[in-house]
């Protein structure tokens, strides 16, 4: 916990004026920044892969640099450190998953080719360092395919599979047959999700849960 203030280049720019805020650095390489209200959203973040350095600025105030693979930056300059910890969590077990989106996983695992012609199972649960895939899949041409399997889809699932992938990728055993691409499946897709599925080359699976059970591919639409 620190009072600080931050500023992101890339994209677009932001800047957060100086407060007292939440920063974390995860053993992923990813670097949020928390304040005590939004719920559970960081007002900034920068994902993994990143690099992460600790300088200080002409007046000698610590300043820390995270840059990331495609070049942007999160600069957050440090006034005062209020409380400072470090946890070693542990292996993650991973989420359970109960309900519909339990079911919507088994029932896609068995009836993979709804979401995408020639699609076939390899493994649910496919384990990352971050946690487990829903689906891990081939198309036709042999190439590997992530799942990711939401109630209701929102930019944070999309965030979600996007770390997959990039996790994915790095790992020749599945990147022989071509780059691991990402499909994110839900009952339903908000406008926004979709539109950053579309710009980071993932397909969006719009699906019916109750045409599911019943295998009606009439009711399944990749976009």
């Amino acid at each position: 916990m620190a009072r600080c203030q931050v500023d992101y280049a890339g994209r677009l720019t932001a800047h957060l004026p100086m407060a007292t805020r939440v920063l974390m650095i995860k053993a992923d390489g990813s670097v949020l920044v928390h304040s005590d209200g939004g719920s559970y959203k960081p007002l900034n973040w920068m994902s993994p892969p990143c690099t992460f350095r600790e300088g200080t600025t002409e007046d000698g105030a610590v300043e820390w640099t995270v840059t990331s693979k495609a070049g942007d930056t999160l600069r957050i300059l440090v006034e005062e450190v209020v409380h400072e910890s470090s946890h070693d969590l542990g292996i993650d077990p991973g989420l359970q998953k109960d309900g519909v989106e339990k079911h919507l996983q088994e029932l896609l695992a068995e009836h993979p080719a709804t979401l995408a012609e020639g699609l076939t199972l390899v493994r649910r649960e496919f384990p990352t360092a971050i946690g487990p895939v829903d689906l891990m899949c081939r198309d036709g041409a042999g190439a590997s395919v992530a799942v990711e399997i939401k109630r209701r889809g929102d930019i944070d699932g999309v965030e979600q599979l996007t770390r997959y992938l990039e996790l994915l990728n790095r790992d020749p055993l599945l990147t022989g047959n071509g780059a691991v691409r990402g499909i994110f499946a839900a009952q339903e897709i908000k406008p926004q999700a979709r539109v950053l599925a579309t710009d980071r080359g993932i397909a969006c699976a719009v699906v019916d849960y109750d045409a599911l059970r019943g295998i009606d591919d009439s009711e399944h639409r990749l976009f």
